[in-house]
């Protein structure tokens, strides 16, 4: 395992492991046995309705599916003892739900999304990505289709359960559910509120949830957010998460001829996009991937502590330079943890012209890139996209909000447009604060240890609004596989993974903050 630094004090790397005393964390109200003995109790009813779940369409960008999976939600919520309302955005609503207890010791708002991306049907390995499919290996290592009745048979943990939103992010929610199930089974009575928040369009980029935020500060108000969303750690062991970066978008678009033109009657003479568009996209950038645009990085400072606790993270870099297939990282940073740190300027994608079978002699008439940055809390999504826009001008570019019209084309011989969208800023919390002393408490009470703490996620989950707005630290706990193809054909969960994150809530739930 290669590792950034070595050489820190084994305090430093302790007090970076978030090693406290058991004094500093909640107690338990369920022994390790009994959260075993009711997960395993509630694991054939969850896996019924995480089946009846996974086969309502929920595409965000179709307001009738996610309706009806708020129809759906509502009376799971209900059978629950919760008082749930819908909160109306421009989009589609907002799912709250929250039950009360007399004389709580906090509030506990929990963060969860029921929406998925869009499907490709035919890049899926079964007939219907909304049927859920229970696969397991065969000798030759491929996905194969069994009976559910298996299940009532026996269960291998490595069987994996393929659906759209299997786990980004309907088995969260269901683990949820399941876990507050095994509660009321035991009566266990919980110190503290628990409200509930249900994103129906984060894999928009949650457009309304600030603004719902803001609206609704009274009834969302709690003391601590906990998210069950997202990965685990690489290793796939137990992970807590204590930050994210945030996400906005920019597309370029390079204007040439008003229409393709033939290569051979005016190639040397009319200017072509592409050319331009890939001489500012390396402009941005030098070779190793460290972004080259003036003040960029500017605010990210590192002390030795933080540096500490980002060596705690047990990254094994080699392994996943072979898994991923690259043989030497970006410059950005020395560790993978260290460049999370940092904001990105990524190109998601480029089009010019035509390619492969279809290439054609052509000068195109646009180039577009599209790229997104990842945000961190130290650098102001505004200012890096001025940053960018300046940068080009400075380039000599003449740089408008959408396509030319002819007294520009006429007038400037290098045209770009430039439109951006920011999304959500990013978030952190300290691992001390009551969310992640909860979240921390639930995984050592499990485990017998600490999990893998994770100061800034590299993927981005719509939570600075209530951060910043409510005024609450945020924790986010992992309950799915790595491995998992979330947003693309084949997503899956492994049912060990399922069932393991049962547990696992189950074991956040049943601290006692008092």
């Amino acid at each position: 395992m290669r590792t950034a630094r070595r050489g820190f004090p084994l305090s430093l790397l302790l007090l970076a492991a978030g090693v406290l005393p058991a004094s500093a964390l909640p107690a338990a109200l369920l022994d390790v046995a009994r959260i075993r003995e009711l997960t395993a109790q509630q694991v054939q009813p969850a896996l019924a309705l995480y089946r009846e779940f996974l086969s309502l369409p929920n595409d965000a960008q179709d307001p009738h599916d996610i309706l009806r999976l708020v129809d759906w939600l509502e009376p799971q919520f209900a059978a629950r003892g919760f008082r749930t309302e819908r909160l109306p955005t421009e989009g589609s609503p907002l799912l709250f739900a929250e039950r009360l207890v007399p004389q709580p010791a906090d509030t506990v708002l929990v963060y969860l999304q029921a929406d998925g991306q869009p499907v490709d049907r035919a890049a899926w390995a079964q007939a219907d990505p909304y049927r859920p499919a229970l696969k397991e290996r065969d000798a030759h290592g491929d996905w194969q289709e069994i009976p559910w009745q298996r299940l009532l048979e026996s269960r291998d943990p490595e069987w994996r359960i393929f659906a759209r939103s299997a786990a980004d992010s309907k088995g969260p929610m269901t683990q949820f559910l399941a876990a507050l199930s095994a509660l009321d089974a035991a009566a266990v009575r919980l110190p503290f509120n628990l409200k509930v928040i249900v994103d129906t369009e984060e894999e928009l980029g949650s457009p309304h949830l600030a603004q719902a935020v803001a609206a609704h500060r009274a009834q969302l108000a709690a003391d601590m957010l906990l998210i069950f969303d997202g990965p685990p750690h690489a290793s796939n062991r137990p992970t807590v998460s204590f930050g994210a970066r945030g996400i906005a978008t920019i597309t370029l678009t390079a204007w040439g001829p008003k229409q393709p033109q033939h290569s051979g009657h005016y190639g040397n003479f009319v200017p072509n996009p592409a050319l331009h568009l890939a001489q500012i996209l390396a402009s941005m950038k030098s070779q190793d991937g460290r972004v080259l645009i003036a003040g960029y990085y500017d605010g990210i400072a590192l002390d030795e502590a933080t540096r500490a606790h980002l060596d705690a993270v047990p990254d094994d870099i080699d392994a996943l330079q072979h898994e991923l297939g690259f043989s030497r990282p970006d410059g950005v940073a020395p560790s993978l943890q260290e460049a999370l740190q940092y904001p990105s300027l990524n190109i998601r994608g480029l089009a010019a012209g035509w390619v492969g079978a279809a290439a054609r002699t052509i000068i195109p008439a646009t180039a577009t890139a599209e790229l997104d940055i990842r945000l961190v809390p130290e650098s102001d999504a505004q200012r890096l996209i001025g940053l960018v826009r300046a940068h080009i001008r400075a380039l000599g570019y003449f740089v408008t909000d959408g396509p030319p019209t002819d007294a520009e084309r006429a007038a400037h011989p290098y045209l770009v447009s430039f439109r951006h969208a920011i999304s959500y800023g990013a978030f952190r919390s300290d691992f001390d604060a009551a969310a992640g002393r909860l979240a921390r408490a639930g995984m050592r009470h499990l485990y017998g240890h600490e999990p893998i703490l994770v100061r800034t996620m590299g993927g981005s989950i719509p939570i600075a609004p209530f951060v910043t707005t409510l005024g609450v630290p945020a924790a986010t706990v992992a309950t799915v596989n790595i491995d998992n193809n979330q947003h693309s054909p084949n997503e899956n969960i492994r049912l060990g993974s399922f069932v393991e994150g049962i547990s696992i809530i189950l074991s956040v739930l049943s601290q006692d903050t008092r």
